[in-house]
Order: structure tokens, then C-alpha cells, then sequence
């Protein structure tokens, strides 16, 4: 497995050469399990499918830094991928964000996603988001670089003021995250393709956008994407919101049947699935100590 350092310095000389970089979200082990082995160059770990993984509860700022770091620090360590991570708000005040940094890179994480929403935060296409004032939000971002120690964790500076202060709020932040030291610039929720196309123009860092299935951001196809300054294109639900439906179909067929018999679900072979989780590793452990 790569060390912290190697896989950082891969994802980092990926974005600073701009190469486009489709990011799938991840949630729990199975699903980061999955993406690794998927040959992606970067996985993400989602806030909203962590969340609704571990707690079962909606992305509103429920889940500590506790809960997320430690499922980074799960995810991070039981991956080849270099792993992109939500970190909320910082989970405070700044110090609180100082100490988050830290920790996440401490956790193996290579870059983490930091947004200008006030606490408790949502979802980025949900409604009801309030963000925190303009110097606020620059000041995050200055403390999360100051805190970094490796150049190579990236910070990723999110603004989520389209929805609430409108677009030309969120291009404000956009380049004043850019002129604080931000590696990567990330805008949520634009809506239509005006704005995911002018965002270049506010700023010249490498940009991230959430194609998110369902939401209030049109996707566009990565040679465009790239055109446009994009590096990451994240699909943050794409796997739970599949893994989703498969589970209500064979759950429904199995309640209605009382059996699987005739489902026509598909279903992960369960040979594979198990040589995936590591357990040829335990069964050649147990061969070797076997009692005589």
C-alpha cells in the first residue's frame, strides 16, 4: 500500500497539472472497497452518505468530528486511493477548524473540503442554507492553510452562497478563497451551465464541482469540464443512491416471496465480494496455525 506521503504527491501533481480527475463518493468500507479497486485516481468520502451510513440521520450537522474523523481515518487506511474528505464547517470555531486540518491529515486523508456555511450545516442541495459573514469565511480558509503541514494536503475552499446570497456573492468568495490560499475552489449548487462555464473567469485555481444525480447542477460532460478549468468531478451519491435502490428491490421481492428465488436483481458474486473484504488472508492464516 502507498504511504501518506506518496499518495498525497499523486493527487496533488494530478490537480496542479489539471488533469480532470471523476471522483466517486464513498460511505463506508464496502463502497470504498469497491471504488478502490475501480482504478480511480481519487475517491471522496461523502458527508451526506457517511452520515446517513453511520448514523442514519440527514446531513444537518448531527455527526461530530469524532464520527467523521474516525471513518476517514477507517477509509483512508484501508485504501490505495488517495481519498478527498468532507470536513464540514471545521466542527467550530476556528481553532476548531486548526485542529480538524490537522487531524485529517494526521488521518491520512490527502485533501479535505472545507465550506462557508454557518453551524450547523446542511446538505448542499437541500434547502434552507445560511452562510457566515464574507471575512469569515476568508478567515477559514487562511487558517486551514496555516495548519496544513505537508503543501501536498490540499485544501479544497467551498462556498455555498449561490443558494442563499446569490451568484455573485458566491463568485466573490470564490476568488477571495483563491487569493487566501486555496488549492482548490469549489462552488456548490450552480445553477445552469452560465455559471458553471464563468466560474473560470473569477479564478484561475483548479476547480471542483458536485455532479450530483438529482441536484441543481447540470452535468456536463468531463471534455467540457475540463475546458473549463474543472479537475474534479464529483458523483458523491451516485453509490449509495445505487445501492440503495438494489437494496429496496431484493428487499421488497424477498418480503413479498418470503424467498429470493426469482429476483432479478443483480447481485455482487459472493466469492468475489468475500476475496475483496480480505478473507483469503485469514483462511491462509488459519491454514498455516492450524493444529496438527
Amino acid at each position: 500500500m502507498p504511504s501518506d506521503a506518496e499518495k498525497r504527491a499523486a493527487l496533488a501533481s494530478r490537480i496542479r497539472a489539471k488533469t480532470f480527475t471523476p471522483t466517486p463518493g464513498v460511505f463506508d468500507m464496502i463502497s470504498a472497497r469497491i471504488a478502490d479497486a475501480a482504478g480511480f485516481a481519487a475517491i471522496y468520502m461523502t458527508g451526506y452518505g457517511t452520515v446517513a451510513s453511520h448514523l442514519g440521520l440527514p446531513d444537518a450537522g448531527i455527526a461530530t468530528y469524532r464520527d467523521m474523523l474516525g471513518r476517514a481515518e477507517t477509509i483512508a487506511r484501508g485504501t490505495n486511493t488517495p481519498l478527498i474528505a468532507d470536513g464540514d464547517t471545521g466542527y467550530g470555531g476556528l481553532l476548531n477548524l486548526h485542529h480538524t486540518v490537522r487531524g485529517y491529515e494526521d488521518a491520512g486523508v490527502c485533501a479535505i473540503q472545507l465550506e462557508d456555511q454557518e453551524f450547523p450545516k446542511k446538505c448542499g442541495h437541500t434547502p434552507g442554507k445560511r452562510v457566515v459573514a464574507f471575512k469569515e469565511a476568508v478567515r477559514r480558509i487562511q487558517v486551514a492553510v496555516e495548519a496544513r503541514r505537508n503543501p501536498n494536503f490540499l485544501i479544497i475552499a467551498r462556498t455555498d452562497a449561490r443558494a442563499p446570497l446569490g451568484p455573485e456573492e458566491a463568485f466573490r468568495r470564490a476568488a477571495a478563497f483563491d487569493k487566501a490560499g486555496a488549492d482548490i475552489i469549489f462552488v456548490e449548487a450552480l445553477e445552469g451551465i452560465g455559471e458553471i462555464e464563468r466560474l473560470k473567469d473569477v479564478t484561475g485555481k483548479p476547480l471542483l464541482i458536485n455532479n450530483l444525480e438529482g441536484g441543481k447542477t447540470p452535468i456536463l460532460p468531463p471534455a467540457r469540464l475540463s475546458e473549463l478549468g474543472y479537475v474534479i468531478g464529483l458523483h458523491p451519491c451516485l453509490g449509495f443512491l445505487a445501492a440503495g435502490q438494489a437494496m429496496r428491490s431484493v428487499f421488497a421481492h424477498l418480503a413479498a416471496k418470503g424467498t429470493s428465488l426469482g429476483d432479478t436483481t443483480p447481485l455482487h458474486d459472493f466469492g468475489r465480494f468475500s476475496e475483496m473484504m480480505g478473507f483469503p488472508e485469514v483462511w491462509a492464516f488459519d491454514k498455516k496455525w492450524a493444529e496438527d
